[in-house]
């Protein structure tokens, strides 16, 4: 074994021999700078005017959650929450995929990052990624938490990440169902990722582990950005990808912690991540110009475009795809909180992006609402933006992450229940979609109005201010909004044909409805904090 990993103690050396993972060079812990070097060289990327490392991930230019797998053994048959989301493969499927790995790696050239999941030292995880192509090593050091020299020294991982790109599975004898697969084994801490380039599997597979882990533990692991304002009191942001979660947690009024994986512990809320992963398409300076400032030299850009002849980035052109991205170091936000803990949070925004232009742009929640609206985790799919969609389409993901959630969503939304309750954290829903009509017919909410409602939650200012039940999916609708045009607050007074807006409303709200009756049998204030329908 190379004695780059001889330089690793105690169970990180035990370990690799266990797994006997035995490629012919490993390159361990390799400076920024290096990863870049090496990337460019080997033809996996090219350095943009930027400064950062553009990169294309072939085939999958987004994650692959039919191909992720949980293995079904004693320590999770009767955890996990079974079914479309949490595939089960068995320990024998497992290792024979694993043992085919181990033979393909032989010989071969790959990269190690040793570092962190949770920046709070109470409750993180020391993990240890392997990959076969330095931008994914240098990915890993962006995401994660990266040690001191002292900590990596002393480094002992307890979950280990192997990733290898022109690796699949045998569909016919080792139960997957493609080639592609991502496989979480809890009972050897072990994931393996194969015949997949898009580097955002690397960091969800880690959320994924955390999300099972945490609750175990009473942390409550949370699909959310979060930031801290002057005064010290902290927000945190749920919604899905191209809701605005990134975007309006990068506020520079306000210091971020994170952009999108976080944990609730008794003490704190603490970032899972040492980096951001942030959605670049149609990105301009004047709009987000944290985001926009933070692509420089180390950050990884995945599928942005870059010009020929300039090599500058065109963040408009989604030619590879519209789930352009670039990662990059917390650091990079001038303004970031690091290490990235905070106090409770006073406030907590749901985000969706109504493309039918029918939810409201703010209501207030109480504890079962908010419970509600967690579990249904709702936005809508844009026409365009996926194979076969030719017009606005709904999504449910329970807990605003549903690929990501092992466990029952009522595990999760108990532990939110019990935070607000505790610390009396007061919750909104703010849509960042669609007003005035639906996608293509009204327009999208302007994001100046929706900083402004935002603000207005995060200050308490709508907390004197009057709130009226918009009769269809009973929620609470505040009357004004400062910095923000009465006539939008009510979504039926944007629409030129009033029946045309309730019947679409209806619509969604029994789709709401629907969608609710999978979780089973839940209690009477939680279901009927839904659409009163």
């Amino acid at each position: 074994m190379n004695d780059s990993l001889k330089a690793a103690p105690g169970r990180s050396m035990s370990q690799l021999e266990e797994m006997d993972i035995r490629p012919g060079k490993i390159n361990r812990n390799l400076p920024v700078p290096q990863l870049i070097e090496i990337a460019i060289q080997k033809g996996e990327g090219t350095l943009s005017s930027s400064g950062g490392l553009s990169v294309k991930t072939g085939k999958f230019t987004g994650r692959s959650p039919d191909d992720r797998y949980i293995v079904d053994d004693e320590t999770t048959h009767d955890k996990i929450d079974w079914g479309k989301i949490n595939h089960p493969i068995s320990v024998s499927n497992f290792d024979k995929v694993f043992n085919r790995m181990k033979k393909h790696v032989q010989g071969k050239e790959f990269y190690v990052f040793d570092g962190f999941v949770g920046a709070d030292p109470d409750s993180r995880l020391a993990i240890r990624v392997i990959t076969d192509k330095a931008w994914h090593s240098l990915f890993a050091n962006q995401i994660f938490i990266r040690p001191t020299q002292k900590e990596l020294k002393n480094h002992d991982p307890e979950f280990t990440l192997l990733s290898v790109n022109d690796f699949g599975a045998m569909p016919e004898t080792e139960g997957t169902r493609a080639e592609t697969f991502i496989i979480l084994n809890f009972n050897k801490r072990i994931i393996l990722i194969g015949s997949t380039s898009y580097a955002g599997e690397i960091k969800k597979a880690m959320f994924s582990t955390l999300n099972y882990l945490l609750p175990q533990k009473g942390v409550f692991p949370m699909h959310c950005s979060a930031n801290v304002g002057k005064d010290g009191n902290s927000a945190l942001f749920f919604g899905l990808s191209g809701t605005g979660k990134t975007t309006l947690s990068a506020d520079p009024e306000r210091r971020l912690i994170g952009d999108d994986e976080h944990g609730w512990s008794d003490s704190n809320i603490f970032n899972f991540e040492g980096g951001c992963y942030a959605k670049c398409i149609n990105l301009k300076k004047e709009n987000e110009p944290q985001i926009w400032n933070a692509i420089r030299f180390g950050t990884v850009m995945e599928n942005v475009v870059v010009k020929n002849g300039t090599r500058e980035p065109d963040f408009s052109d989604d030619t590879l795809t519209e789930n352009t991205r670039a990662a990059y170091p917390l650091e990079f936000i001038p303004n970031s909180i690091i290490p990235s803990l905070a106090g409770h949070p006073r406030v907590i925004i749901f985000l969706t992006a109504d493309a039918f232009g029918v939810m409201p742009p703010i209501a207030k929640l109480n504890k079962e609402s908010a419970m509600y609206h967690f579990m249904s985790g709702y936005t809508s799919k844009l026409a365009g933006t996926e194979r076969g969609i030719t017009e606005p389409k709904e999504t449910f993901s329970q807990c605003f992450g549903a690929p990501f959630m092992p466990l029952h969503a009522k595990v999760y939304a108990d532990m939110l229940g019990r935070k607000i309750d505790q610390y009396h954290t007061r919750v909104f829903l703010v849509n960042t979609g669609w007003s005035g009509g639906p996608y293509g017919v009204g327009r999208r909410i302007n994001l100046t109005y929706t900083r402004a409602m935002v603000r207005a939650a995060l200050t308490g200012s709508l907390d004197m201010i009057d709130f009226v039940n918009d009769g269809i999916f009973n929620l609470e609708i505040p009357v004004t909004c400062p910095g923000v045009p009465t006539e939008i607050l009510d979504p039926k007074s944007t629409w030129p044909d009033r029946i045309k807006y309730e019947s679409s409303a209806r619509r969604l709200a029994r789709l709401f409805i629907k969608n609710f009756e999978k979780f089973g049998k839940m209690p009477q204030e939680i279901q009927k904090a839904g659409p009163a329908i």
